[in-house]
C-alpha cells in the first residue's frame, strides 16, 4: 500500500501539534511523558519533531490527558490561519 504524500498544511499543522506537545511537557521528561501516555520515547519524540505529523487520535488523546491539555485546546492549537492577502 503506497501512503499518500502529505500536503504542506498537515505538515504544518504537525509541526504545530509538536511544538504545544513540548510546551505542556516542560521540564518533565520525554520518557516519563511518554511512558504515562503509554507511547515509547521514540513515538513521542518523532511527534514533538514534526516527524510523525498525523499521530492517531488516542495517541494524540493520551498525550493530551497526560500533559492537562483538552481536546479542544489541542484542536485550536493546530488550526492554521489563513495567510493575509
Amino acid at each position: 500500500m503506497v501512503r499518500t504524500p502529505l500536503t504542506q498544511e498537515e505538515r504544518e499543522r504537525g509541526e504545530q501539534l509538536g511544538r504545544l506537545l513540548r510546551a505542556a511537557r516542560g521540564e518533565r521528561s520525554m520518557v516519563e511523558v511518554a511512558a504515562s501516555a503509554g507511547l515509547s520515547a521514540e513515538t513521542l519524540r518523532k511527534i514533538e519533531t514534526g516527524r510523525a505529523p498525523t499521530p492517531a487520535f488516542f495517541t494524540v488523546s493520551a498525550l493530551a490527558l497526560t500533559l492537562g491539555l483538552s481536546l479542544d485546546e489541542v484542536a485550536r492549537a493546530c488550526v492554521l490561519m489563513p495567510a493575509p492577502a
